[in-house]
């Protein structure tokens, strides 16, 4: 039904009030720039083509467009001026155009659908107004007699009865095309800021007996961004809808502590602990829970796993079916198989993990050598014991044992057992606790380790 609409997205707002060098519209919500909020809920509207407006000095604008055309307004003169900054997208091949704002990042897919239905239905201009005990700041609108849309007033513009009404103007419009569109050339800038309004168009198309139809929206999704709090309002509200979301299938113990990004994939019968952090590019499967003060960003988690609590999840990391991560354990770039355990203070970095494998406390994979990444493979059933070392590239055999305290900086074929560090050495006597013994001196006895195998306990890692 949209096919043949223009979305023009305003974006040129210098945003000086954010206080900040990232430009305005590139401030993320639920980790994704507003811009991109709003340029993704274009397209779930199924709008044939989109027109980006940007200021002068926009180097993001290329990177964060999609598939939006790119025009630039010259110099910021109002809304209608930035609408014409886009007339090159204006042709017979629309229908009607909508125009929206790149700092309204909660706007929805649906309530653009419908603005334009309006107009598809046989409206010349449709716009989205909300209602609030508040309005300061806002335009209003304003209604003749007859509950039809007369005009829209800027605060700054409007005489102390109109600031009185509590219908609001969101800023989002739809414009049939032919003569409604037509008629922003006509808008003049006889304002006290000397600038060209859009909402203008709606008192000259009342004047000219256009079928002028409005329509409300939720405050919270219209809600545009102009400085930090308004960000955190903005966030906050992103987080009551994911957490309302994610409660249709599981169990968030205390959801206003659980946090979630704009692609979090939450599954059936999940439960999430307190504190909980999702980054973006997250899916979790059916049936895993999460403990509390989990960090996860860029991870996929398969069915029936455990990760948590105090873990972190890096891109990359793909936790498979009943796997258990414990308690201050990392994972970044990683495959763990089904049934793996790293239950206790580990490392896994650029790994993959076999079905059934144990990895030991206080277990790190030295992936790192300060230029280059290398990998470890560590085979299915395998033991790793704790405080254990793997210094990549190595591979660890299919139900090998590397004893407890190693340093394994070579293969370990499958059903071997590896011991890496040295033979500990006892001296009756010796202990600098004891009263009677003096500290070494240079040139004392200082017994070096051996290498080479120790008795069965040598060998002890920690339990599954």
């Amino acid at each position: 039904m949209n096919s043949r609409s223009l979305a023009v997205v305003l974006a040129a707002g210098q945003g000086t009030r954010m206080r900040s060098r990232l430009p305005k519209v590139m401030h993320p919500v639920g980790g994704l720039p507003m811009i991109s909020h709003v340029l993704n809920a274009v397209e779930r509207a199924g709008i044939g083509r989109t027109a980006l407006v940007v200021g002068r000095e926009a180097p993001w604008a290329e990177g964060a467009r999609g598939n939006a055309s790119l025009h630039v307004q010259s110099e910021p003169r109002g809304t209608a001026h930035a609408v014409l900054a886009a007339k090159a997208a204006f042709d017979e091949g629309i229908d009607s155009v909508i125009v929206l704002f790149g700092d309204n990042p909660l706007i929805e897919a649906e309530t653009i659908d419908s603005v334009l239905a309006r107009v598809h239905g046989g409206a010349d201009i449709a716009i989205l107004a909300f209602e609030t005990d508040a309005p300061t700041g806002y335009g209003r609108v304003l209604l003749d007699d007859n509950g039809h849309v007369a005009a829209i007033r800027e605060e700054r513009d409007a005489s102390e009865a109109e600031r009185a009404v509590r219908l609001c103007n969101s800023g989002i419009m739809a414009i049939r095309a032919g003569e409604p569109l037509a008629a922003l050339d006509t808008i003049e800038a006889n304002n006290s800021k000397a600038e060209f309004y859009l909402t203008d168009l709606v008192e000259i198309g009342h004047a000219r007996g256009f079928n002028i139809v409005w329509q409300r929206a939720p405050h919270a999704e219209v809600m545009g961004v102009n400085d930090r709090a308004q960000l955190a309002e903005a966030e906050a509200e992103f987080q009551r809808r994911a957490r309302a979301k994610a409660l249709q299938g599981a169990t968030l113990l205390a959801p206003e502590t659980v946090f979630f990004s704009h692609d979090t994939v939450i599954g059936e019968d999940v439960t999430i602990e307190p504190n909980v952090v999702f980054g973006p590019g997250v899916v979790v499967d059916d049936g895993v829970t999460i403990r509390a003060f989990s960090h996860i960003e860029g991870a996929v988690i398969s069915p029936g796993a455990v990760v948590g609590p105090y873990a972190r999840l890096r891109p990359g990391t793909s936790i498979g079916p009943k796997v258990r991560i414990g308690n201050f354990v990392e994972v970044k770039n990683s495959a763990l198989a089904t049934g793996a355990k790293v239950n206790h203070l580990s490392y896994v970095g650029d790994a993959n993990v076999g079905a059934g494998a144990n990895i030991g406390a206080g277990t790190i994979t030295c992936n790192y050598d300060g230029k280059k990444k290398f990998r470890t493979d560590i085979g299915e059933g395998a033991f790793i014991g704790s405080n254990s070392a793997l210094v990549a590239p190595v591979a660890i055999g299919d139900r090998a044992y590397v004893g407890t305290g190693s340093v394994i900086t070579e293969d370990v074929p499958a059903d071997a057992l590896a011991i890496a560090r040295g033979r500990q050495v006892n001296k009756p006597d010796r202990s600098p606790a004891k009263p009677d013994v003096p500290h070494a001196e240079e040139g004392g006895d200082h017994a070096e380790g051996e290498d080479g195998a120790g008795s069965e306990a040598d060998v002890r890692g920690t339990s599954p």
